[in-house]
């Protein structure tokens, strides 16, 4: 693994654990005052515009936007970037409708997962509840990776070290103060972030001046941002469809849309929220070009950082650290908190306990913590973690949301729907170095697709999971 050894581990290791118990300290103080269920899943639905906003934006920019977008730049092009910003803000553009219509419909409702059992019943329930916790869990790996991979390229740290640093501190206020602290948390972060960002920024640009624009790009890497680039368009709806699809099945979104004071707060938070994230995400995107275009074989998940930690600044590093960490736990908070309340919401419905469900919780979250912790520490490609749990997601979003508007559209369509998009998407899915899938390559041999199909899988697979679900409607 690339390392550049800007600090020493002990100094990593002092900075990361200060910044984390900072968080842990502020979550539980300020939660001992909002105890109880609804507090814990709800925030007692009594969030204002501010705190939504920060937290709704702060939960969704996690230290996966350092990872990511750029490294989806380097082989997608102008159009990953795109997609991916779009994709990442666009769910909330869909909740400024759909969350005044489910809280209306659903008043009393705590998540998406309740609602799809009241609107059809046991057994599909459990396959989103499933599939909901499948991607949460994908995505709390890939955070918990992303920043432990980062604080090793600075300075050499182990990976585990940092995993089992930010996963507790995570846990110690987020399984005490619920929802709460998760959000007042996210205030505080939110506000960190940004000025780090724009700090981030003003030395990412006075590093690379002359480099910064689209001609060195055009010069350099003309086909990134060339019209007969295929991926440019391949890649741009695949991240599109991917991370719009699967943040709309994310419980933290669905938290905070129950936990707005009013519908007008919600939509005024939503709107906000929307136009933060694109410009954030497409910037960062932005970078993975500009890297690529100073240096072909770069680590694609380090693109961003080969730019702005080319000086070797110890400062820059540390404020690389303090911003990596906020991103990372104003993320796993909200993933911690949205896991632990489908839990209580609904685990009687699939787990017979006779004692309390928010120990139970609890301790499910612990193990997947664990499980979390392990797999983190090996180090694998984020960007890959994250494609694998969007494309399920993608086998669910047309006919579950679709079905609110069709009463026509029964559990049991429903259910073999996305099942048959799963199975699509999964036979087309690229391995690892995306050169085959297990259709292509495994069952069938490459040299029987056309070329199209083999350097295309990525798109295909996310095509297939989409829209063929649509293909088992018996729509009236």
């Amino acid at each position: 693994m690339e390392q550049i050894n800007i600090l020493n581990q002990s100094s990593a290791v002092l900075i990361t654990l200060f910044i984390s118990s900072a968080f842990v300290i502020i979550g539980i103080i300020y939660s001992k005052k909002y105890q109880g269920l609804q507090n814990y899943l709800v925030a007692n639905r009594s969030v204002g515009t501010f705190s939504l906003t920060t937290s709704l934006v702060a939960s969704a920019l996690g230290a996966w936007i350092l990872f990511g977008p750029a490294s989806a730049a380097t082989w997608g092009g102008i159009g990953a970037v795109i997609g991916y910003s779009l994709g990442t803000a666009f769910p909330l553009f869909v909740l400024i409708y759909l969350g005044q219509i489910f809280r209306n419909k659903y008043p009393k409702a705590r998540s998406l997962i309740e609602v799809i059992r009241l609107r059809f019943g046991s057994k599909l329930f459990k396959l989103i509840l499933f599939l909901s916790i499948f991607y949460m869990t994908i995505f709390l790996i890939a955070e918990v990776t992303a920043v432990s991979i980062l604080i090793n390229y600075i300075s050499g740290t182990d990976l585990w070290i940092t995993a089992f640093i930010v996963i507790l501190s995570s846990l110690l206020y987020t399984l005490y103060g619920g929802l709460r602290a998760s959000i007042f948390t996210d205030n505080i972060q939110f506000i960190f972030f940004i000025l780090l960002l724009i700090i981030s920024f003003s030395f990412l640009i006075t590093f690379n001046t002359n480099n910064f624009n689209m001609e060195f790009i055009k010069l350099n890497k003309p086909n990134l941002i060339s019209f007969d680039y295929l991926p440019n368009f391949t890649a741009g709806l695949t991240f599109f469809i991917a991370v719009a699809a699967t943040n709309l099945f994310h419980q933290g979104n669905w938290q905070r849309v129950y936990a707005a004071k009013n519908n007008k707060v919600l939509r005024n938070s939503l709107i906000l929220s929307f136009l933060i994230i694109i410009p954030v995400v497409f910037i960062m995107g932005f970078t993975g070009l500009i890297a690529v275009s100073e240096k072909s074989n770069l680590v694609p998940d380090l693109a961003f950082f080969s730019l702005l930690l080319k000086e070797n600044a110890i400062t820059l590093s540390i404020i690389v650290i303090f911003l990596a960490i906020s991103l990372t736990v104003s993320s796993i908070d909200t993933l911690i908190n949205a896991i632990s309340s489908l839990i209580i919401i609904d685990g009687n419905k699939i787990i017979k306990y006779r004692g309390d469900y928010i120990k139970l919780s609890k301790q499910i979250i612990i193990l997947i913590s664990l499980i979390s912790f392990y797999i983190a520490s090996k180090g694998l490609s984020i960007l890959y973690l994250f494609l694998l749990a969007d494309l399920f997601c993608c086998a669910a979003v047309l006919s579950i949301f679709y079905s609110f508007y069709s009463k026509s559209l029964t559990e049991k369509t429903a259910y073999v729907s996305i099942i048959t998009g799963l199975i699509g998407g999964i036979l087309l899915f690229p391995s690892p170095d995306f050169s085959k899938s297990i259709l292509v390559g495994f069952i069938i041999p490459v040299s029987y697709f056309p070329e199209f199909v083999t350097q295309s899988l990525l798109f295909l697979s996310f095509i297939a999971a989409t829209l063929l679900p649509i293909m088992t409607w018996k729509v009236k």
